[in-house]
């Protein structure tokens, strides 16, 4: 059983753990005392992997253990979180991939985001009124744009694993052939879904049976999924992306009304980026890039709370200086970040400690700052029906990778013949300036629809490394996930171990709307009315005056403790089928 950990006693271990610690180095300093050299291991004494369902985390360990590396591995967990969370992600999405290659010391970020097609101009967006028509950003062909997962799975075993592209697909094709039985959320998901999903005869086929829709226990079969995947494993890039698979989605998209050609989906490409790298308390933290917003924004919050001396801070007070870094960080998320290919991003000012030492001058100790005084206007988000896992291998490979079909079962389409549930990613973009999106809150220019443009992010697949440690992290959340990981960070940075990290209750700010969001019982009662006295608007959590809000995220996390060369995972107790698991390396098998 996972256990469960409250932020009133957890987090304020974390964070007067985290002020301790800072005491003692700096007394050590002073005194000139160096700590006494440890012993560390130079290779991990197995494998770890954390996902979003049981089915994946033991695909990636197959595959582990058949000779294949932490790369072959992330095909194997990623096509098959696509065969069972298709509620979150599959080869009709895309995803953010980080990688660490052990053998030569380097971090490599994947970006295998969808881009906008030709045909989806803003204008395809509009009502007879010019007013957006949310039908169409939201659901069926126009919601969708180029999927991008496919390309990296290719990527990932044509220039990093070791093992065939087919041998690494090979668990996820047969349980897309046999099934598995069809859980709680998979359910009630499609139940919220139906309506759109019935509209089209290829989703119809794979969702139900003589008329009745998937229930909780059934087994779900995906026969042409699994064809999909063994024609993408047979022939590559072409397997999708040309030939059989390609002219199959074309002409789904055609018949849903939409309008895909062979050049464009032949002309995907994935982009390899340079990842975000600074420093924090010691640890090297590396991140995503711009099309992602998150290691921008995870590197401005950390760099203006890093100096604080929180040992002898109350709860609030932590809270209201968290916040406040969050509410900066989201404001510079709207204005400034895009897809790098189309839009000037000043990131090196960004991500600057100078810049992250302005922003912290502007932070009163005891009020909150009205986000309408941070001149500006709202920003996008993606959905929280995303996934994220987590792997280290035996050499010291890693992966962190997030991928999505964005909303709840995506678009709702699957072209016939092909078990590809198409993404709406497009509702990512702002569609029409100004004008709220599917969560209520709006865009503008540097986020703007151009054909071959990849929509704005939130993914944050991250690593933090230190002298004696390794963790791995990530999540699903939207606009979320970029708080998750930042008390993820504080969490690791504190000592907690990597399921108290995936445990940790949550809050989050995102500069507008100008509310705190909390889990349940995140903040106390008392630390509630304290925020709300220094002008906070706190949302659930310990009476707050909103009520009260669910539990979100779905973190999953590996670490590696290179003192004592162990590895252990952590994988979200708010999701019942997910799983970590640690592979023990037999004498005289592959690291």
């Amino acid at each position: 059983m996972k256990p469960k950990i409250t932020l009133g006693t957890a987090l304020a271990v974390l964070l007067a753990s985290l002020a301790s610690l800072s005491m003692d180095v700096a007394a050590r300093e002073s005194r000139g005392v160096e700590q006494a050299p440890t012993v560390q291991a130079q290779h991990p004494p197995g494998a770890v992997v954390a996902s979003a369902h049981a089915l994946a985390t033991d695909a990636g360990m197959q595959i582990l253990q058949q000779g294949g590396n932490a790369f072959d591995a992330a095909v194997a967990v990623s096509s098959t979180l696509g065969v069972v969370e298709p509620i979150s992600s599959g080869l009709g999405g895309g995803g953010l991939f980080l990688l660490h290659d052990a053998g030569s010391g380097k971090d490599i970020f994947l970006d295998a985001r969808e881009y906008a097609p030709e045909s989806a101009t803003p204008d395809k967006f509009l009502d007879n009124a010019g007013n957006l028509d949310p039908d169409k950003a939201r659901n069926g062909p126009w919601s969708a744009g180029i999927p991008g997962l496919p390309a990296m799975l290719v990527e990932l075993a044509d220039k990093h694993g070791r093992l065939p592209l087919k041998q690494s697909l090979a668990p996820a094709i047969r349980i897309a052939e046999e099934g598995f039985p069809v859980y709680a959320r998979m359910a009630s998901g499609y139940a919220r879904r139906a309506e759109v999903m019935r509209r089209y005869p290829g989703t119809r086929e794979v969702y139900e049976r003589d008329g009745k829709p998937i229930a909780e226990g059934d087994i779900f079969r995906q026969p042409e999924l699994a064809h999909t995947l063994r024609l993408l494993g047979e022939h590559g890039f072409d397997g999708f992306y040309k030939g059989e698979t390609a002219n199959k989605l074309i002409a789904g998209v055609k018949q849903a009304g939409g309008r895909w050609t062979p050049e464009e989906l032949a002309a995907y490409r994935v982009k390899q980026r340079e990842p975000i790298r600074f420093d924090y308390h010691g640890w090297q933290v590396t991140t995503a890039p711009p099309v992602s917003s998150g290691g921008i924004a995870l590197a401005e919050m950390l760099q203006i709370l890093e100096p604080y001396d929180l040992q002898d801070m109350d709860q609030a007070h932590r809270v209201h200086l968290i916040v406040e870094s969050m509410r900066r960080a989201f404001r510079d998320r709207t204005f400034f970040l895009g897809d790098p290919d189309f839009t000037d991003i000043p990131q090196d000012v960004l991500t600057s400690r100078d810049y992250a030492q302005g922003l912290r001058a502007t932070i009163h100790p005891d009020k909150a700052t009205p986000s309408d005084l941070l001149s500006g206007k709202q920003t996008p988000l993606e959905d929280e029906e995303t996934t994220h896992f987590s792997i280290i291998d035996g050499e010291g490979n890693r992966v962190s990778a997030t991928q999505t079909v964005n909303l709840l079962y995506g678009s709702g389409l699957i072209p016939k013949g092909t078990g590809v549930l198409l993404n709406d990613e497009m509702d990512d973009f702002a569609l029409k300036p100004g004008t709220p999106n599917a969560f209520g809150v709006m865009g503008y220019a540097a986020n703007a629809p151009k054909p071959g443009k990849r929509m704005l992010s939130s993914m944050t697949p991250t690593f933090m490394e230190s002298a004696d440690k390794v963790a791995v992290l990530g999540t699903p959340g939207g606009s979320r996930i970029i708080t998750m990981v930042l008390l993820g960070v504080l969490g690791y940075d504190a000592g907690l171990s990597a399921q108290d990290v995936a445990a940790l209750p949550r809050f989050h700010h995102q500069w507008m709307p100008d509310v705190v969001e909390a889990e349940a019982d995140a903040i106390s009662p008392e630390a509630v009315r304290t925020l709300t006295e220094m002008g906070h608007q706190i949302v659930g959590a310990g009476g707050g005056t909103l009520g009260s809000s669910h539990p979100w995220g779905n973190l999953q996390t590996v670490e590696w403790d290179k003192r004592s060369n162990t590895l252990s995972a952590g994988s979200d107790p708010r999701n019942p089928v997910g799983k970590g698991e640690v592979w023990s390396t037999p004498a005289g098998a592959n690291p």
